[in-house]
């Protein structure tokens, strides 16, 4: 599925990120079953099982099972492994494997796609970034941060499915979504980058897999590996690929990101944003006063002892 992801039809695409996500119940559906479920025909699906190189549906349904008889052996290993991890091990093991995550992102992140989603943000009138559940943390921090160097860039608020479509009414040609998702993938998201689609404005994704369906609708797609650990997601290396497109935005913007932050810097200092705010700044003066203050009661209080006796 891999090897033949980029000449597959749309509906072909929509079964492989299906059963890349959820082999451990596509296999055991009949072919008019998984077309039920993924959306397509049950000629689609078959056509499918011949593109990959199956005789039929039943010979690549066997061997999709002797595929899942393995990974059932690599999970009941690594859920002994982890019934082994004591409560001492727990942060070494996690942060090694976010470790991992990143080293695995690092060999197989697509250069040329990155250097495309930096001229695509750089030459785009509005940029529009979405990011839902536990992703909305990484949409946050990136829109924090392209704030300092783009004039219109919009954080999509996404408590209901038609505030997204009525922030994005202006949407065209010119603009850029980036939609950020990872398994369980965002339905609200996918619709987003639809919509933007049928706007045809440019769609970068930023997701775990190339047959995530994230990348339906998108021209540019940024994949960082994602694991699960108990019930958190480790999203470590997806952050790491945002830090490294701040970065390079920010190097091809440099006269303007500088200005931005010299005009803030006086801005914090005037309206003290750190002092007061942030750092929970105590007057050092106020302190030697109050010492000395304290100092005089006591030398006061002393002679009065000496008085009385």
């Amino acid at each position: 599925m891999n090897e033949r992801y980029s000449t597959m039809s749309k509906g072909q695409k929509l079964l492989a990120a299906y059963i890349t996500d959820n082999y451990d119940k596509a296999v055991f559906l009949t072919a008019a079953k998984l077309g039920e479920v993924v959306g397509v025909s049950e000629s689609t699906v078959v056509r499918f099982a011949a593109q990959l190189g199956y005789k039929g549906y039943p010979q690549f349904q066997k061997a999709l099972e002797e595929m899942v008889r393995s990974k059932l052996d690599a999970a009941s290993r690594i859920e002994v492994t982890f019934g082994r991890i004591s409560r001492s091990r727990v942060l070494e093991s996690v942060l090694k494997a976010d470790i991992e995550k990143i080293k695995g992102t690092l060999h197989t992140i697509d250069q040329n796609a990155f250097e495309l989603a930096v001229d695509t943000i750089l030459t785009a009138k509005r940029i529009y970034i979405i990011g839902i559940r536990s992703c909305a943390p990484l949409a946050a921090f990136l829109s924090f941060y392209l704030n300092y160097i783009f004039d219109h860039v919009t954080l999509l608020h996404t408590n209901s499915s038609s505030e997204i479509f009525e922030q994005m009414v202006r949407i065209s040609k010119e603009d850029v979504i980036i939609g950020i998702s990872f398994p369980r993938y965002s339905l609200r998201t996918l619709k987003a980058l639809e919509f933007a689609n049928h706007r045809n404005a440019k769609v970068i994704t930023l997701t775990d897999s190339v047959h995530s369906p994230m990348n339906l609708y998108s021209s540019c797609n940024l994949i960082a590996e994602s694991d699960m650990a108990s019930i958190v997601d480790s999203l470590v290396a997806p952050l790491s690929v945002i830090n490294a497109l701040i970065v390079a935005l920010c190097m091809r913007r440099q006269d303007e990101v500088a200005n931005t932050l010299e005009s803030l810097e006086q801005i914090w200092e005037d309206y003290q944003v750190y002092k007061n705010d942030e750092i929970d700044y105590i007057d050092d003066k106020f302190k030697m006063h109050y010492a000395k203050a304290v100092d005089f009661d006591m030398e006061k209080d002393s002679d009065m002892e000496k008085d009385s006796s």
